[in-house]
């Protein structure tokens, strides 16, 4: 008799704990749950001094070296040839803001959590090294690093250390830059120069330039950085885009712009010469996802490459909305 009160008893708990695994189970966030929604903390939150030096901690210190320093590790400048990754003499953090930290200003800060991700510009699902040699071969006019390399596995520890905590699939608040409704009218990179005369020649220089820290070949960098020319991004970057650089005049530079005035200096930055980034039309090989302000062909609405550049948008975007479902069949 005890011994089927046992078995009883044995049954009883092993129901339980089937209850209590299924209740428990069927309480956590799902796929079909909304995802978490983390807000980038100030920088002095990813204060990277309290790291052990170990092998981790000094790639993830070399990383943010990587980040702030490019020029003087990888730049086109350095001793050893091989090493030279970058083509200028920008750093990571002169987009990337606050080490990569800053939000709205295009941060690191969840990048471990949100990748890999799909990219509408190689219509694939991209992880976070290619992302990374994305910029090397864009924004920085260079070459990919090796997936296998110290410099890459840097960024990455990095851009992990600063996703510490961050589920995967969050949505980060601050990532990428601010959204701005551009004007429904055509830019004008004349008035665009008048606004950069009146706001960005004091720090950036006339001739668009900006201040070198010390001279060339000291492995110094800029205290400013050139918005065009030989040691500024290419024609490939996202920053030569209209949209991107009306966004981060507004939010990241001249806060008292309007919307108008970063419309028009965006314009005019883009107008400028810059290198060029070879392969371009190898770019949104899935052409109904392709920027309307992407100005280089090809082209699938019958517009001129100086719209694409220029505006007015609105109509291109309700062009390609019309084009979407035939593109995607092609």
């Amino acid at each position: 008799m005890k011994f089927k009160r046992s078995l009883k008893a044995l049954a009883l708990s092993i129901s339980t704990l089937l209850l209590t695994y299924i209740v428990d189970v069927h309480a956590q966030p799902s796929p079909r749950n909304p995802p978490d929604t983390i807000k980038i903390a100030p920088a002095e939150a990813y204060d990277i001094d309290g790291l052990p030096d170990d092998h981790y901690g000094r790639l993830v210190r070399y990383g943010k070296k990587l980040t702030d320093e490019t020029y003087a590790l990888i730049g086109p400048e350095i001793k050893n040839p091989k090493m030279r990754y970058a083509g200028n003499n920008l750093a990571c953090s002169s987009c990337h803001q606050e080490s990569g930290t800053l939000s709205n200003a295009i941060p690191f800060v969840g990048a471990s959590a949100v990748f890999p991700q799909y990219r509408p510009r190689e219509d694939d699902v991209s992880t976070v090294e290619e992302r990374v040699n994305g910029c090397m071969q864009r924004s920085m006019n260079g070459r990919p690093l090796p997936y296998d390399s110290k410099e890459m596995k840097a960024y990455v520890s990095y851009m992990n250390f600063l996703s510490k905590g961050i589920p995967i699939g969050s949505i980060i608040e601050g990532a990428g830059l601010k959204p701005i409704k551009a004007p429904n009218r055509a830019a004008d990179p004349q008035a665009g120069g008048q606004v950069f005369a009146r706001n960005c020649v004091r720090c950036h220089g006339a001739e668009g330039q900006g201040e070198r820290t010390g001279k060339v070949g000291d492995l110094q960098g800029y205290s400013v950085p050139p918005l065009w020319g030989k040691d500024s991004f290419n024609d490939g970057a996202g920053m030569n885009r209209l949209f991107i650089v009306m966004r981060f005049a507004k939010h990241n530079m001249v806060k008292t712009l309007s919307d108008d005035q970063a419309y028009d200096v965006a314009s005019y930055i883009v107008s400028q010469p810059r290198p060029h980034k070879a392969n371009l039309e190898k770019d949104f090989p899935a052409k109904w996802n392709k920027p309307v302000d992407a100005a280089f062909p090809p082209y699938v609405d019958g517009a001129s490459a100086e719209q694409h550049k220029y505006g007015p948008f609105s109509p291109l975007a309700e062009k390609m909305k019309e084009l979407k479902e035939k593109l995607i069949k092609q």
